[in-house]
């Protein structure tokens, strides 16, 4: 059961790190009052405006980071390699309760938000209520529901099927009615079978008209695209966010860089990275019992992709396009615990440590417009703060092993 948070504390470390890419606090003491940053002080630069008596958490040779941010996960999926056809079939309760322990798994690794971009039905909501009643401990949920998609689209089996622009928009009024956060729509084929992820498959009017009427109603919009010409239709319908922005061409595991698409997306949105999806099924397939030509070609295609995602992420971090970090989780082989392989990978891009933390910080929720909410330790934000041993700045692979997550001024982890 969720507890309220002291109406005091304070936790001390040899170092902070802000999520903003600024340079690190030494010998920091974040001061929290009823879950909100009361102050962030170096040292001993600060008034001792708290009681004397306030509890203090010490962690001595770990750095204090803000809780991290996961912008691209499916609740409902498990991230074993189960094919999707054959969770779909699960009962809502089922997935709900599947849900429950993959958000439980985050937050235990340090992950304080999940940005869901799909799931079943009313599934992801359904949890949320729960989370609300007290029933579970769960991260901040920032949900879409199901993704918008044309019949017969990629996901078209979580409820989200929505043809021609009257039929898209209401669906965004459908989908705000029943209390999304944000819009997904998926602007090519993908995973699911039958889906062809080399071609758009929403027009640009119909995308532009499911965009207007979100942005009218308050939310902004997420797009999937794994081809070019989906980007380039989803930047021109006015997009906020951008989930993958691949170039897969008709030649199956291929992509083809189009620097325009590339220019055009840096004016215009962010890019959920997703990066480590193939990096978790090459270590699932290579490790795979009893593996045979089939798995052994398989980890070969995946490779190269992968070898094409990373370049074609350097190219965009080039040409200005912002990132932010997603790992996938639940899709395929992809981990809720998984989202440091997500920043080692953006690191591997050219991002410095520090810019990579950014991306699942303050970088993650400008994009989801929580800025001045959570992502950064400051005065005024929510107390989402994690604790990790050693310094992420020069070693991202520390923060694997929080020694403390804290959500909402609640320690809710210790490790």
């Amino acid at each position: 059961m969720a507890t309220a948070p002291p109406e005091w504390q304070l936790i001390r470390a040899s170092r902070l790190l802000d999520g903003t890419g600024a340079p690190p606090v030494e010998r920091p003491t974040v001061v929290v009052r009823r879950g909100i940053i009361h102050g962030v002080y170096a040292g001993d630069a600060f008034r001792a405006d708290w009681p004397a008596a306030a509890p203090v958490l010490e962690y001595p040779g770990h750095t204090l980071l803000p809780g991290l941010i996961d912008c691209h996960v499916h609740l409902t999926l498990p991230g074993d390699g189960t094919p999707f056809e054959t969770t779909v079939r699960e009962p809502d309760g089922t997935l709900v309760a599947l849900a429950m322990r993959n958000a439980q798994t985050a937050l235990a690794a340090g992950i304080t938000t999940l940005r869901d971009c799909g799931s079943m039905r009313d599934t992801s909501l359904e949890l949320r209520r729960a989370q609300r009643l007290g029933y579970a401990v769960l991260p901040r949920l920032f949900l879409c529901r199901c993704p918008m998609t044309v019949t017969g689209g990629h996901c078209w089996y979580f409820g989200g099927e929505a043809d021609g622009p009257e039929g898209v928009r209401r669906m965004v009024r459908r989908l705000v009615r029943a209390g999304v956060d944000y819009i997904k729509i998926m602007a090519s084929g993908g995973g699911t079978v039958g889906t062809i992820s080399s071609r758009p498959s929403y027009t640009v009017e119909e995308l532009r008209a499911a965009v207007d009427e979100a942005h009218r109603m308050n939310r902004r919009v997420g797009v999937h695209c794994t081809c070019a010409a989906a980007t380039r239709n989803a930047v021109a319908a006015g997009a906020d966010h951008i989930e993958h922005a691949l170039f897969l061409t008709e030649d199956t595991g291929h992509q083809r860089y189009e620097p325009d698409v590339a220019d055009a997306v840096a004016r215009a949105a962010a890019v959920t990275s997703t990066l480590c999806v193939g990096d978790f099924i090459v270590q699932a397939l290579r490790d795979k019992p009893g593996a045979g030509p089939e798995e052994r070609a398989a980890v070969e295609r995946w490779r190269r992709m992968n070898d094409g995602n990373l370049d074609n992420t350097r190219r965009m971090r080039a040409a200005g396009v912002r990132y932010v970090a997603g790992t996938d989780a639940g899709w395929r082989y992809t981990p809720f615990d998984g989202l440091v392989r997500e920043l080692e990978l953006l690191a591997a891009s050219g991002a410095r440590p520090v810019e990579a933390i950014a991306a699942a910080t303050s970088g993650a929720a400008a994009a989801m417009g929580l800025e001045g909410e959570i992502g950064t330790l400051r005065e005024g934000f929510a107390a989402d703060i994690i604790a990790v041993p050693g310094d992420p700045s020069a070693d991202l692979g520390v923060l694997r092993r929080p020694s403390m997550v804290m959500l909402g001024g609640t320690v809710v982890a210790r490790h």
